[in-house]
């Protein structure tokens, strides 16, 4: 429904449901991210989970909600963070005498521990970290472009 001023009602259902569901895509998501190294799933399936929030937002509240909820800018910046923390993790295999993205912080804790594959898990948090901030962007980006052609129907 569109009224005088250009504002749209979502449907209610529609945003009940996306109010229900997004807790949930967000703790599977990042639960998907922690324990990806001693179970099914990893950084990469755990940041696309995460991501899917921008959707939720965007399909329960709107357009100019999602854009003012999330900042891409801000999602933008921390991309690139993501991939300097993936480096540099992957520089220590260097630094300890070793080979790029060589496993080093391995010994450090407990086998069976979250942490136990050592610095594999670290750039699983990173790739996940990345992943989710790109995949939030590129989501940002299309919810844009969707927008831009619903203004170009509705002018024309």
């Amino acid at each position: 429904m569109r009224f005088k001023d250009g504002i749209t009602e979502q449907n209610v259902v529609v945003k009940c449901g996306s109010d229900f569901m997004l807790p949930f895509a967000l703790m599977f998501g990042f639960m998907v991210i922690f324990f990806g190294t001693t179970s099914p799933g990893g950084g990469f399936q755990g940041g696309v989970m995460v991501a899917s929030a921008v959707l939720l937002v965007y399909l329960g509240y709107g357009r100019e909600a999602a854009q003012s909820v999330i900042s891409s800018e801000f999602i933008r910046v921390n991309e690139a963070v993501g991939a300097i923390i993936y480096v540099a993790l992957a520089m220590c295999g260097i630094f300890a005498g070793g080979m790029f993205c060589e496993n080093v912080f391995f010994r450090l804790f407990n086998i069976g521990d979250p942490l136990s594959a050592g610095t594999i898990t670290f750039m699983s948090y990173a790739v996940g970290y990345k992943v989710l901030t790109g995949v939030g962007f590129l989501l940002l980006l299309l919810v844009g472009l969707l927008a831009l052609d619903t203004q170009e129907e509705v002018d024309a």
